[in-house]
């Protein structure tokens, strides 16, 4: 396997084929690991009983051996795929999915989230690193096992890259945060609100990409979700995750859940270089939701122009109408 860059784009996509995971597997590999810590990455148990456990990929897209030996083709880049991917484990119990954890688990399976990036930035060979949730069939799920997965990556994602650009502009324009410009906005207008917890809020974008997409983001402003700040307390983002995720499984049982973050402090050159100036001020971190619903999306065909047929308004009224405890 190895990386190639489109040089229009700026997207790296990768290469090759990795072994991914039969359509059955018995037992439970999740099962079987989280019972033996030998190759355990972490292990956050809870009342001294084993809770979240994470492990390096069974089948990985990226490897830690080695480095990215960056090369040209002509006119094009290549590197190899030298990263990280790894699993979190959410639950030691096979049935329980993550909306069925109690606060304290969720927020449990948050640490782990914010152990493994404040770990893997400390390489400096790792540009940015990733945790995102897959879940349902339709999500691209592995194994029915509640779990997230960790990637780190030589590269920044180029939707990062995106809102870096963005940030960075608005920062300089307004000397402003963009996202706590939004929020306030949100918590201001309150149409598309749908909950919030402490000093975290839940809301539908404005211009939300599919129907009933939702950003958690705290009201406190920092560029770095693996660092608490005096004003945030994990347990009311894991109480708010939880209530927004029971939502959103009355609309659709399958979603995407990723953690946009900063990416990592020690690149002083290259592609990030221009970010490091302002990124503290500027850049806020948030957690994205998006919901796959059974009715095809047009996006593909109109060239990647999303197409979202629910108004947000109309979306965060129907998931404020939802008891997220029944």
């Amino acid at each position: 396997m190895e990386l190639r860059k489109d040089p229009i784009t700026r997207s790296w996509v990768v290469i090759g084929q990795a072994e991914r995971a039969s359509e059955r597997e018995s037992p439970c590999p999740l099962c079987l690991a989280i019972q033996s810590d030998s190759r355990s990455l972490l292990d956050l148990p809870l009342q001294g009983a084993p809770q979240v456990r994470v492990y390096p990929h069974f089948r990985p897209f990226y490897r830690v051996e080695g480095e990215p030996s960056r090369s040209a083709e002509g006119i094009f880049d290549r590197m190899e795929a030298v990263g990280a991917h790894e699993i979190i484990v959410e639950t030691s119990s096979h049935e329980r999915p993550l909306t069925e954890l109690s606060d304290e688990e969720i927020e449990r399976v948050l640490e782990a989230y914010a152990a493994r990036i404040a770990d893997l930035k400390r390489d400096a060979r790792f540009k940015y690193i990733t945790v995102l949730k897959n879940h349902g069939a339709a999500a691209g799920e592995e194994w029915p096992h509640a779990h997230s997965e960790v990637a780190a990556t030589t590269f920044v994602p180029r939707r990062v890259l995106y809102e870096l650009r963005a940030a960075r502009d608005w920062y300089r324009q307004r000397e402003r945060c963009v996202f706590c410009d939004i929020l306030r906005q949100e918590i201001r207008q309150q149409a598309r609100v749908v909950d919030s917890a402490g000093d975290y809020y839940a809301f539908c974008p404005y211009a939300s990409r599919v129907p009933f997409e939702t950003w958690l983001m705290p009201r406190v402003h920092n560029h770095q979700f693996e660092a608490v700040l005096p004003g945030e307390n994990r347990r009311e983002l894991a109480r708010l995750l939880r209530r927004i995720l029971r939502r959103l499984a009355k609309v659709s049982p399958n979603y995407h859940l990723v953690v946009h973050t900063s990416p990592s402090t020690l690149q002083t050159k290259g592609e990030l270089t221009e970010y490091w100036r302002t990124i503290a001020g500027d850049y806020h971190w948030h957690i994205e939701v998006l919901p796959i619903m059974a009715a095809r999306s047009k996006s593909y065909s109109l060239k990647e122009v999303y197409f979202n047929g629910t108004f947000p308004e109309q979306a965060a009224e129907r998931l404020r109408q939802i008891d997220p405890e029944t």
